[in-house]
């Protein structure tokens, strides 16, 4: 169980940094002041992009957590509340389609 509590730690740490990330690169797009931090932000989000991809739209500490516990609940692995554990992929996906998008619109 102390192994699954530092997992869903980590995991929701990682989440929150995925936050930071997303919330700066929005903040910069709708401000046109996309500086290096912002596109050091879409590296980040591409490989977080590349890892899912390569695990099958899952994420490895998911899957590590899984060892750990029985739950089929969606936050099993995160300390998140379960609806927003559940969409947490669709919801961040939808913002970075607008930023891709707001970015395009920039550069032209």
């Amino acid at each position: 169980m102390k192994k699954l509590i530092v997992i869903k730690a980590i995991h929701t740490l990682i989440w929150v940094f995925f936050n930071i990330v997303i919330f700066y690169m929005s903040y910069a797009v709708i401000t046109d002041n996309m500086d290096g931090r912002f596109w050091l932000g879409y590296v980040f989000v591409i490989i977080e992009g590349l890892v899912l991809v390569c695990f099958g739209w899952t994420c490895p500490i998911s899957i590590i957590a899984r060892k750990y516990t029985g739950s089929q609940r969606a936050n099993f692995d995160i300390y998140l509340p379960e609806w927003l554990a559940e969409h947490t992929k669709t919801i961040y996906t939808s913002i970075m389609a607008a930023i891709v998008l707001l970015t395009i619109y920039r550069l032209l």
